[in-house]
């Protein structure tokens, strides 16, 4: 009798969890990380207890005292060690287990950075002043990159060493966007694909006010203003030497 051979398990997966006062959001979001991925919850200075929850539930903590979007989000990839690495808000407004198909598309090489374009159930899930703010970005970077997205969601998949390899500097709002600009900058496959966007738990830090929008808005600008890094110097063919010799002959000269 032939011995049942078990396929190998595949590679883990990181999922970096931004997180600023989600204890109560946090049980329905790790509870949906794909099984066998690891959850790396990142507080951004909670003062709910929110790295309490986390760490009860399995998850591995990070702390981030600098406050701010992508200080999180880049704490967490900094502290990551998975190949393949992704990112979701952490207020139950995405579903992490959407993210199976993305890690699947990166770890088959069919593109290097795939995005979440989020398609609220109601109207409640993203606010009117949201969708304009985030319309008007989007057109903004087609302009920049010549990409045809539609969102800049924070649902998304890579590989990490090339994602530290950007050398991301944004560490607020601008932090997901400066992502997509330089990686479309060097040349990345992006994909975008449908996902439900759930009215989340709680306020939001970011976008929840017409304020909050403004300056994400005033962040993602500045980062759009950045200069497009100069195309690589031709490098001069290699002269060889044979046919450099030959030459004067060719046109009538005298060989050395």
């Amino acid at each position: 009798m032939k011995g049942v051979t078990t396929p190998p398990a595949p590679p883990p997966v990181d999922v970096i969890l931004p997180c600023l006062d989600e204890a109560e959001a946090l049980p329905w979001v790790l509870a949906r990380i794909p099984p066998g991925w690891r959850a790396l919850v990142v507080d951004n200075g909670s003062t709910d207890g929110s790295a309490d929850v986390a760490r009860a539930l399995g998850a591995r903590v990070v702390h981030e005292p600098r406050r701010g979007f992508g200080a999180a989000c880049h704490a967490g990839l900094a502290a990551a060690t998975a190949d393949i690495v992704c990112f979701c808000d952490c207020d139950a407004s995405l579903d992490p287990s959407l993210l199976i198909p993305f890690v699947r598309e990166v770890r088959a090489g069919e593109a290097d950075l795939v995005l979440g374009r989020r398609r609220p159930h109601s109207r409640s899930a993203w606010p009117a002043h949201a969708r304009a703010g985030n319309l008007a970005l989007a057109r903004l970077l087609r302009r920049r990159t010549g990409l045809r997205l539609h969102d800049l969601g924070p649902l998304r998949a890579a590989r990490r060493e090339p994602l530290l390899a950007l050398g991301l500097t944004d560490r607020r709002s601008g932090y997901p966007l400066q992502m997509v600009v330089r990686a479309a900058d060097v040349g990345w496959r992006i994909a975008e694909h449908d996902v439900p966007y759930l009215p989340r738990t709680g306020s939001s830090k970011v976008t929840g006010t017409w304020l909050g929008t403004w300056q994400a808005v005033r962040d993602m600008s500045r980062v759009l203003a950045e200069p497009a890094p100069p195309p690589p110097a031709a490098v001069p063919a290699p002269v060889d030497a044979h046919t450099q010799d030959s030459a004067p002959a060719a046109q009538g000269g005298t060989p050395r």
